[in-house]
Protein backbone atom coordinates (compact mmCIF):
# COMPACT_ATOMS: atom_id res chain seq x y z
CA UNK A 1 0.00 0.00 0.00
CA UNK A 2 1.69 3.48 -1.16
CA UNK A 3 0.31 6.48 0.67
CA UNK A 4 0.52 9.53 -0.81
CA UNK A 5 2.35 12.88 0.86
CA UNK A 6 -1.42 14.03 1.46
CA UNK A 7 -2.53 10.70 3.02
CA UNK A 8 0.91 10.21 5.35
CA UNK A 9 0.61 13.94 6.82
CA UNK A 10 -3.21 13.66 7.77
CA UNK A 11 -2.11 10.75 9.49
CA UNK A 12 0.88 11.76 11.20
CA UNK A 13 -1.42 15.01 12.46
CA UNK A 14 -3.89 12.63 13.79
CA UNK A 15 -1.11 10.24 15.76
CA UNK A 16 0.74 13.40 17.31
CA UNK A 17 -0.62 14.79 19.97
CA UNK A 18 -1.80 18.44 20.54
CA UNK A 19 0.63 20.91 22.34
CA UNK A 20 -0.08 24.61 23.60
CA UNK A 21 2.53 26.69 22.49
CA UNK A 22 1.44 29.41 24.67
CA UNK A 23 1.74 27.01 27.87
CA UNK A 24 4.93 25.55 26.65
CA UNK A 25 5.98 28.91 26.15
CA UNK A 26 5.24 30.06 29.90
CA UNK A 27 6.48 26.77 31.31
CA UNK A 28 9.56 27.16 29.63
CA UNK A 29 10.36 30.78 30.38
CA UNK A 30 9.70 29.39 34.14
CA UNK A 31 11.34 26.75 34.29
CA UNK A 32 14.60 28.58 32.61
CA UNK A 33 14.18 31.54 34.87
CA UNK A 34 14.72 29.15 38.14
CA UNK A 35 17.73 27.70 36.32
CA UNK A 36 19.18 30.73 35.88
CA UNK A 37 17.96 32.14 39.52
CA UNK A 38 19.70 29.05 41.30
CA UNK A 39 22.71 30.04 38.95
CA UNK A 40 22.86 33.84 40.36
CA UNK A 41 21.73 32.26 43.76
CA UNK A 42 24.92 30.25 43.73
CA UNK A 43 26.94 33.21 42.68
CA UNK A 44 26.23 35.13 45.58
CA UNK A 45 26.66 32.43 48.10
CA UNK A 46 30.08 31.64 46.42
CA UNK A 47 31.44 35.15 46.44
CA UNK A 48 29.93 35.96 49.95
CA UNK A 49 30.74 32.89 51.88
CA UNK A 50 33.51 31.68 50.23
CA UNK A 51 35.34 34.54 49.29
CA UNK A 52 35.53 33.36 45.65
CA UNK A 53 36.14 36.41 43.15
CA UNK A 54 33.83 36.67 40.00
CA UNK A 55 36.08 34.76 37.75
CA UNK A 56 36.28 32.00 39.79
CA UNK A 57 32.32 32.39 41.28
CA UNK A 58 31.72 32.09 37.62
CA UNK A 59 32.91 28.87 36.90
CA UNK A 60 32.25 27.26 40.09
CA UNK A 61 28.79 28.08 39.53
CA UNK A 62 29.38 26.18 35.81
CA UNK A 63 30.72 23.42 37.72
CA UNK A 64 27.70 22.94 40.26
CA UNK A 65 25.21 23.42 37.77
CA UNK A 66 26.41 20.59 34.79
CA UNK A 67 27.34 18.33 38.30
CA UNK A 68 23.71 18.93 39.82
CA UNK A 69 22.19 18.34 36.02
CA UNK A 70 23.99 15.45 35.54
CA UNK A 71 23.32 13.95 39.06
CA UNK A 72 19.43 14.69 38.59
CA UNK A 73 19.85 12.88 34.98
CA UNK A 74 21.55 9.84 36.79
CA UNK A 75 18.91 9.84 39.22
CA UNK A 76 15.90 9.93 36.81
CA UNK A 77 14.91 12.96 38.02
CA UNK A 78 15.55 15.58 35.00
CA UNK A 79 13.84 14.10 32.47
CA UNK A 80 10.81 13.88 34.56
CA UNK A 81 11.17 17.61 35.14
CA UNK A 82 12.02 18.08 31.16
CA UNK A 83 8.85 16.53 30.08
CA UNK A 84 6.76 19.11 31.63
CA UNK A 85 9.08 22.35 31.61
CA UNK A 86 10.30 21.71 27.56
CA UNK A 87 13.15 23.73 26.19
CA UNK A 88 13.47 26.02 29.58
CA UNK A 89 15.49 22.88 31.01
CA UNK A 90 17.19 22.10 28.16
CA UNK A 91 18.47 25.74 26.68
CA UNK A 92 21.07 26.27 30.11
CA UNK A 93 23.89 24.35 30.99
CA UNK A 94 22.17 22.04 32.84
CA UNK A 95 20.57 20.78 29.57
CA UNK A 96 23.93 20.21 28.01
CA UNK A 97 25.00 18.03 31.32
CA UNK A 98 21.52 15.85 30.59
CA UNK A 99 22.51 15.49 26.89
CA UNK A 100 26.13 13.84 28.12
CA UNK A 101 24.99 11.73 30.68
CA UNK A 102 21.50 10.21 29.47
CA UNK A 103 22.73 8.53 26.40
CA UNK A 104 25.91 7.51 28.88
CA UNK A 105 22.95 5.70 31.01
CA UNK A 106 21.27 4.43 28.10
CA UNK A 107 24.03 2.36 26.40
CA UNK A 108 26.23 1.56 29.61
CA UNK A 109 24.98 -1.93 28.33
CA UNK A 110 27.03 -1.92 25.41
CA UNK A 111 30.00 -1.52 27.86
CA UNK A 112 32.43 1.00 29.33
CA UNK A 113 34.25 1.58 25.80
CA UNK A 114 31.32 0.78 22.85
CA UNK A 115 28.74 2.03 25.35
CA UNK A 116 29.42 5.15 27.69
CA UNK A 117 32.47 6.41 26.13
CA UNK A 118 31.48 6.09 22.65
CA UNK A 119 27.34 7.08 23.05
CA UNK A 120 27.81 9.61 25.38
CA UNK A 121 28.48 12.60 23.05
CA UNK A 122 25.91 11.16 20.54
CA UNK A 123 23.74 13.94 20.76
CA UNK A 124 25.84 17.00 22.16
CA UNK A 125 29.03 15.80 19.84
CA UNK A 126 27.90 17.75 17.09
CA UNK A 127 27.31 20.74 18.84
CA UNK A 128 30.79 20.52 20.27
CA UNK A 129 32.33 19.95 17.06
CA UNK A 130 30.24 23.03 15.17
CA UNK A 131 31.34 25.49 18.10
CA UNK A 132 35.16 24.42 18.11
CA UNK A 133 35.57 24.29 14.33
CA UNK A 134 33.18 28.03 13.98
CA UNK A 135 36.17 28.99 16.91
CA UNK A 136 38.85 27.80 14.68
CA UNK A 137 37.74 29.56 11.95
CA UNK A 138 36.69 32.51 13.23
CA UNK A 139 40.47 32.90 15.14
CA UNK A 140 41.78 32.32 11.46
CA UNK A 141 40.06 35.09 10.63
CA UNK A 142 41.15 37.03 12.56
CA UNK A 143 44.62 36.30 12.60
CA UNK A 144 44.96 36.13 8.99
CA UNK A 145 43.82 39.86 8.73
CA UNK A 146 44.84 41.43 11.77
CA UNK A 147 41.95 42.06 13.55
CA UNK A 148 42.57 41.61 17.12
Amino acid sequence: MELSKKEYSSMADKASPKSSIVKNSILAFISGGLICTLGQLLMSLYQSYFDFNTKDARAAVSVTLVGLGALLTALRIYDNIAKHCGAGTLVPITGFANSIVAPAIEFKSEGHVMGISAKMFIIAGPVLVFGITASVIYGLILLLFNLT
